[in-house]
């Protein structure tokens, strides 16, 4: 099993959930107005006065061989506007309970 963390520009919020939904995978938590900056060329996310666009994230766990897929399915979202930005970063989950 793995846990897949995504985080994502908040207006990307409906795509993100339309995604999940598509690829049936209806367990995730989900936390609101998460901030941060991009590794490469993302503009901070704080929203403050000077950078007052906000981020979200999803983490969800999933069999391993359903991440591929899930990975793919983000990286088309994230390139149809690469400016506001999704990454997704993959954990493996030893036990659960």
């Amino acid at each position: 099993m793995k846990a897949v963390f995504i985080v994502f520009n908040q207006s990307n919020t409906e795509r993100v959930e339309y995604m999940l939904d598509e690829l049936k995978i209806s367990g995730f938590t989900f936390f609101e107005e998460v901030q941060g900056r991009g590794t490469y060329s993302g503009e901070p996310r704080r929203g403050t006065h000077t950078w007052p666009e906000m981020n979200s994230a999803v983490i969800t766990m999933v069999d391993d061989d359903r991440v591929d897929e899930l990975l793919r399915t983000i990286h088309k979202l994230d390139k149809r506007n690469e400016e506001v930005g999704v990454r997704a970063f993959v954990w493996n989950i030893e036990d659960n309970v």
